[in-house]
This record gives C-alpha cells, structure tokens and sequence, in this order.
C-alpha cells in the first residue's frame, strides 16, 4: 500500500435535521433561545410512561424535492430520506459541487444505529395479516446500512467509497474520524459523514423504558405539564434520556482541496481517540473511556488544559452522566475547573447515530458565532459543583478548542477534537 499523505482535515460545511427544526438553521435559532425540541408523542399511543421524545417538527419526505410518492411507498425506512436530505444540504452548505472531477473523489459515511426498522416492522404486519406476496421486493435494500450513502450517491453523483459505521450511539463520530483519516491518507479528497436514526417505534420506545434508559414521565415529575423539561443532563433529578429522531451531516476536505475549488473552512479536525470498554453492554468503563479522551488529545498534538470546551455525550441518566464528569475529572484535572462542559441532548434528545454529527456542527457554529449552547433545564447537583455546565443560556464567549464525546452500547467510545478557524 502507498505511504498516507498525511494531510491535515478541515470541516467545510454541514447540515442538521432535528426535533428542533428541519434544517440547521432552524435548530440553531432556537437553541440560542434555549429551547427544547420534546413533546407527547404523536405517532401513535404507548402503554408507557416512556412517551415524551423528540419529533422532527413538520418532517415529511413527499415535501423534498427530489421525492414521489412511489419513491416514498418504496423506500419506507426513515433513515434513507434522513440522510439524503441532509447530504443534499450539507453539500450545498460548503458549496461542493459534485462533478466528474470530484465525484470520484468524494466518500460518504452515514452511520444508523437501527438502520431500517421501521420498513421491517411493515413487513411483519404484511406477513401476519395480509401474507407473504405482501412483503415489499424493497425491504432487504431497505434494511441495509449502506443503503441511505448509496442512494444519496444516486441523487447526487459521488462514486467514492460509502459505507455505515456501526458505532451504536457513538457512530457520529466513528463517520468523522474515519472519514478523516480516509483523507488523511488520500484515500479521497472529500467526505460526507455522520448518522441519521429514525426511533421514534413502539418496540424501540417499550424496550428503551424496559431497561430503565428513558426518562417515565409520571405525574410528579416536572416534565408531566411541561414536556420541554424532560432531558436535563447533570441535574439532580435527572431520570433518564428522550428518545429522538434526526439526522446531521458534515462534509470534510483535504487542506489542499480548499483553494483548488474556493471552499472555506470552518474547522479543522485536530484528534481522533477511540476506544471499546471490554466490560459491559451499557455500562461504562472508565479506564478505557478515561484512554479514549487522552488519545484524542495526544492524536491532536494537545495537553488537556489546551482544551477550552467539552460538548458532553451528557445522555441525562444517572449512570451516565456521573460515569462522564468522573473520566473528565481523571483526565484533565484541577483544569477541568475552568473549562464549560454542555450538553447538546439538553435541548435535542438522544438521536443515537445522528447525536454526535449534530453536536459536532452546532460545537462548529459556536466557534464561528463565540457562542457555547447551554445545558437547559439544569437543577445544580451537589455532586457536579466543581463542573461549568453553562446552565440554562447560552454563554458569549471565544473559543477555538473543543471536545466532542460520544459513547455506545457496547462499550464502543470515540472522542473528536476540532479548532476553529
């Protein structure tokens, strides 16, 4: 194999599908105003408790304009329009045109956490309830992982490599980090990468309250009268994380690239860690997720009092946030003291494969615009005094170093830091 090119990768554009809003600017615009994307569940009734989440507002594909009805009657897992739609805008964000020049050139990496299960769960009801010549021809392609990058390649023009990255809720940044070192070592030029999950099902949603992971809504919470108070990541009475659906992307390119074509870089991706747990299904290790965060300092040539923001995995669960400000604490020391630590899942839910593809695009805008989100609905916890969880507003403030984490089922971790440029 030829020597890596070693060359150094910038973020040049992204785009964001979320319970806040259809588009990234819509998310962003009302994140400032920190609000929340939750609401009662409208898609159908559950026999939980589990019943606030995070609902693209307004999202229909027939609206899309590269979408029919047949297209929609064939392709019906959610995650495929998800992902088309934000490459699509992605694209056009850091005004990359796709021509046979780049085409070739350009990667695509959109993970899934339960890639089309949605389109399964129809085809079981045609099976129990109308036979089996009801099951649609489409339902294999729509099951498959790679399927929403290929059919994006079909709308758009790219023949590069496409694949999934399978990192459960840390796949986001599995797509960054692998689409950086694919440019890195010149194995194309361009890549568009990050995740897209359409949860929001009966099974996902009783499976999810089963094992204790989603937020009960039960009359006394305070979430009961107000659903935008569900997710509250480091709060003393958080209870669990919200269920959302959403999808962001991020187009990548070599350094080299950017005056070839006359693109602008909004961010460079500096280190990548990634690590696996060797320990438990759900429950966290600290020692290798402690080794995951030190990688991605070591990988971006940095000590940890150089970071100058965390945008926390911060899922809203016990376990989870305590395990987090724990391997924080142990990595970066008395200097974690200084450093804001928010939580984007405040404001938006877990969107599993799509989280960190979104949490990276709003960390990068708020470089741009000298703006961290905050963590809304946040009740100090005596146990996290010595963390800056920016609460409840947004904070003005310059910085050009951040950390972004996300952690998987599975025990699968993976760490990115960016600077802005």
């Amino acid at each position: 194999m030829k020597a890596p090119k070693n060359r150094r990768v910038f973020v040049i554009g992204y785009e964001a599908i979320t319970p806040l809003g259809k588009t990234f600017s819509a998310t962003w615009d009302k994140a400032i105003k920190s609000e929340a994307g939750f609401r009662k569940l409208t898609k159908f009734k559950v026999q939980s408790d589990c019943n606030v989440v995070g609902e693209i507002p307004d999202w229909d594909p027939l609206t899309l304009d590269f979408t029919d009805e047949k297209e929609i009657y064939n392709w019906n897992a959610d995650f495929i329009f998800l992902t088309m739609a934000v490459c699509k805008e992605a694209l056009d964000n850091a005004r990359l045109e796709i021509d046979k020049e780049t085409g070739p050139r350009t990667a695509c990496l959109m993970a899934s956490c339960i890639n089309g299960h949605d389109a399964f769960r129809v085809a079981m009801e045609n099976l129990i309830n109308n036979k089996p010549l009801k099951i649609s021809p489409y339902l294999l392609p729509n099951l498959c992982g790679n399927l929403p990058a290929g059919k994006a390649s079909m709308l758009l023009g790219f023949t590069g490599p496409i694949f999934s990255p399978q990192g459960a809720c840390a796949s986001g940044n599995h797509s960054i980090g692998l689409g950086a070192r694919m440019i890195r070592d010149g194995d194309c030029d361009f890549a568009i990468v990050g995740g897209a999950d359409a949860p929001i099902l009966p099974e996902i949603i009783h499976g999810f309250d089963n094992m204790n992971a989603t937020l009960k809504v039960r009359p006394k919470d305070r979430a009961y009268g107000d659903p935008s108070q569900a997710s509250r990541p480091f709060s003393e009475d958080r209870k669990g994380f919200i269920l959302s659906e959403g999808a962001g992307a991020l187009i990548l390119a070599a350094e080299e690239m950017l005056n070839v074509y006359g693109l602008k870089s909004k961010a460079e991706i500096l280190g990548i860690g990634w690590t696996s747990d060797a320990y438990h299904f759900t429950k966290p290790n600290k020692d290798t997720i402690i080794r995951c965060i030190n990688q991605a300092i070591d990988d971006a040539g940095l000590k940890p009092e150089d970071i100058q923001y965390i945008n926390a995995h911060g899922t809203s669960t016990q376990t989870g946030d305590r395990s987090e400000v724990g391997c924080l604490r142990s990595a970066f020391g008395k200097s974690l003291q200084r450093i804001p630590v928010s939580s984007n899942k405040s404001q938006l839910g877990h969107t599993l494969a799509g989280c960190a593809a979104i949490e990276a695009a709003l960390t990068i805008e708020g470089m741009q615009k000298s703006t961290i989100l905050p963590t809304i609905n946040h009740i100090p916890d005596p146990a996290f005094s010595d963390i800056d969880v920016v609460p409840n507003v947004p904070r003005t403030q310059n910085f050009e170093i951040a950390l972004s984490n996300a952690f998987g089922f599975g025990g699968t971790n993976c760490c990115v830091i960016f600077k802005g440029v």
